[in-house]
């Protein structure tokens, strides 16, 4: 067979395996198995490809009677016949250039170039007549030496073999399968990166507070962050011009939280900015008026403490309040949330005395607000009466009158000095002075009084205020002293609760929710300061301790609450 393909073509896919050719004299049957050998015939009959082939050469049924020299012709025809038959089907006779097996196309050729004129045998036979007569030579006695003709063999031509596959579907008459597509997984995608903007005072008269509060951030953001997380420091100069450009930048540095700034002013120069741009605020301010409106502020809110400090005190039979109140925003929201505060516990406010912030002392407000002319004068008849007298029982009342400045109480139980640092010591050197004395009228405050040092005033001790538990902020002070040299102030952890709420929102893949709705979780959230929420008004909703002022130290007297469910403000 001319143009055979490859045998390894085929070796690489299916083995070529021969089976007896059947009895009939027109064909003969070849198996094309699969790979693996198989132990019964039964096998083949189930997994092979059978192919039929027309013999090239039909084999008559008789043979007439011809002379012995023509019967000797035929019967060695016949009998060169019979060996071409016979090693197309016995796998122990020469395979030569059978056309039913593939073989190497190179080692065809010099088989051809090696033969006695089989090949041109071969090509006579397929063009044998009708008649049976070939054009070949005549045929000589075989018994007889004769001499044969050997013609040189044509020189193959090269075909060159497609792939495997591809002739092995030649074979079979069907297409060639398509190319397996090439999968590739598909390459991970690395979340969005979170951007928050923290704008602080970091140049200017509040420079040192400014770089505080980003300390403490920076602790937050390796305490809590994520890689995903990005914190971007802006300089407000410690003014709203500097707190609106800061904004600016933030926005365009594409910030989904921006966290402060400081003042009330700058909060409300960089309000309008961020709502234009859809953008949450969390400022350290704790002036209510600016909050609201996508803005919440994390500053301790005075009217919280009050409420809390009030509540705790007329529990303990404490109904009449007083306060010396600063003549300020900070002062008036003071002195409203005292007024709501002792009415809701069922107390009364008797006395009230307010002072502007820039005076040098403070004896008139202190003195107004003990009543000390008035009780004074009271002391001063009630002598000139006992004296008047001269009896024995007043010759003692004034002995005993002896070294009072003033007679008659200061007409409260409770007075708030809602105040810190100096000015504190200042006001609470001058109530004893006053006659308003510490051991019959309990001293209260806010969350300025969170002093280590205020012990060391002694009218202040045994004083009351509402503030967070010391406990909770405890590590957070140790590793800030560590890491930075110095002690925070106080306001430092509100830098560290804001960073840790953005953390703590930004982790996962998605996109961090920073909307009203997520912000304002009536579960709250806990921070180094205790629990917190933020409510409708913008305003962040905590829950504080009591804690009595001693020498040394502050004392836990009433703990704080551990969830808003046992919140009492």
């Amino acid at each position: 067979m001319r143009g055979t393909k490859d045998r390894r073509d085929f070796q690489l896919a299916f083995p070529l395996h021969k089976a007896p050719a059947r009895a009939d004299h027109r064909w003969s049957t070849f198996y094309l198995a699969e790979a693996r050998p198989y132990a019964e015939p039964d096998d083949y009959a189930r997994h092979a490809h059978i192919f039929s082939v027309p013999n090239p050469i039909p084999i008559p049924q008789s043979i007439p009677m011809i002379s012995n020299l023509k019967r000797r012709s035929a019967l060695s025809w016949l009998f060169i016949l019979g060996l071409m038959t016979a090693a197309c089907v016995d796998p122990n006779l020469s395979t030569g250039n059978s056309p039913f097996l593939v073989v190497d196309s190179n080692q065809a050729a010099k088989e051809d170039s090696a033969s006695d004129g089989t090949a041109d045998n071969e090509d006579e036979a397929d063009n044998e007549d009708e008649d049976g007569a070939a054009s070949a030579a005549p045929i000589a006695d075989p018994a007889a030496p004769s001499e044969v003709a050997v013609t040189e063999a044509p020189e193959p031509i090269a075909t060159p073999a497609p792939p495997p596959d591809q002739a092995f579907a030649e074979q079979l008459l069907i297409p060639a399968p398509p190319e397996a597509p090439k999968l590739t997984a598909p390459e991970a995608m690395e979340p969005a990166p979170v951007v928050i903007a923290i704008l602080l005072p970091l140049s200017g008269r509040a420079a040192p507070i400014g770089r505080a509060l980003l300390n403490a951030a920076e602790m937050a953001l390796f305490d809590v962050g994520t890689d995903r997380l990005r914190l971007y420091p802006k300089d407000t100069g410690g003014t709203p011009e500097g707190a609106a450009l800061a904004m600016e930048s933030a926005l365009q540095d594409g910030a989904d939280l921006v966290l402060g700034p400081l003042f009330s002013g700058s909060v409300e120069a960089t309000a309008l900015i961020a709502k234009e741009h859809g953008v949450s605020v969390i400022a350290f301010s704790n002036d209510r008026i600016v909050a609201g409106d996508g803005v919440y502020l994390m500053g301790f809110m005075p009217e919280a403490q009050i409420a809390r400090v009030v509540h705790f005190a007329t529990s303990q039979g404490l109904r009449r309040f007083a306060a010396l109140i600063p003549g300020t925003p900070y002062g008036r929201a003071v002195e409203n949330a005292l007024e709501i505060s002792v009415a809701n516990a069922g107390g009364s406010v008797v006395r009230l005395e307010r002072y502007v912030t820039s005076a040098e002392d403070f004896f008139d407000p202190v003195k107004s607000l003990a009543s000390y002319d008035r009780r004074r004068g009271e002391l001063r008849a009630t002598r000139a009466q006992l004296e008047e007298r001269n009896d024995e029982i007043s010759r003692r009342t004034l002995a005993r009158l002896e070294g009072l400045e003033t007679l008659g109480e200061a007409g409260f139980d409770a007075v708030l000095i809602p105040e810190g640092g100096i000015r504190l010591r200042a006001i609470a050197l001058l109530l004893p002075f006053y006659d308003i004395d510490p051991n019959k009228v309990r001293f209260l405050g806010t969350l300025l009084w969170d002093d280590a040092t205020i012990g060391r005033e002694p009218a202040l001790v045994g004083g009351w205020f509402a503030g967070p538990d010391p406990a909770n902020g405890a590590s957070f002070r140790t590793r800030y002293e560590t890491l930075f040299g110095s002690a925070p102030p106080r306001i430092a952890s509100l830098a560290y609760d804001a960073t840790a709420l953005a953390a703590a929102l930004a982790r996962g893949d998605a996109k961090p929710d920073y909307s009203a709705a997520m912000l304002m979780n009536q579960g709250g959230f806990a921070g180094v300061d205790g629990i917190f929420r933020f409510v409708a008004d913008g305003t962040a909703e905590r829950g504080y301790a009591i804690l009595e002022i001693r020498e040394r130290e502050m004392r836990v007297i009433s703990r704080a609450p551990q969830d808003f469910n046992d919140l009492v403000n």
